[in-house]
């Protein structure tokens, strides 16, 4: 059901910034931003009951929490990136949604480096 709101709000959010951007385009971006940043305060509750749950399973399976956490910062790198594109491309700055894209990219592999080197001596110490 929290998703027939959500979509429900972004309809008509979509509505008024298509009729407010017709009269004043500036005023139509700000509402579009706001739209999002509610959307995505409505749906934070439901992300941080997942990542209590991959925390609470990581430990029972006695994984290194600094993995999870790594991998959770990639993942919201991911999406605070494409978040900040989309923004950039509703602006009708489709160049630095791609210089956004291309930070987000840049940045998920410097965090993914410590998790490859993992692997990496994982696989050293395997072989013969």
């Amino acid at each position: 059901m929290h998703i027939l709101q959500i979509v429900g709000f972004a309809l008509v959010a979509a509505v008024l910034t298509v009729v407010v951007r017709r009269l004043r385009p500036e005023l139509g971006l700000l509402l579009s931003l706001a739209a999002g940043v509610v959307i995505l305060l409505l749906v934070l509750p439901s992300l941080l009951s997942v990542f209590q749950r991959l925390r609470y399973l990581s430990a029972a399976a006695q994984v290194n929490l600094r993995y999870l956490d790594t991998v959770l910062k990639i993942v919201g790198v991911a999406y605070l990136t494409e978040f900040g594109a989309q923004i950039c491309r509703d602006a009708g700055e489709g160049a630095l949604a791609a210089k956004v894209e291309l930070a987000g990219k840049v940045l998920i592999l410097l965090l993914s480096v410590p998790i490859l080197n993992a692997i990496l001596d994982l696989l050293i110490k395997l072989l013969p």
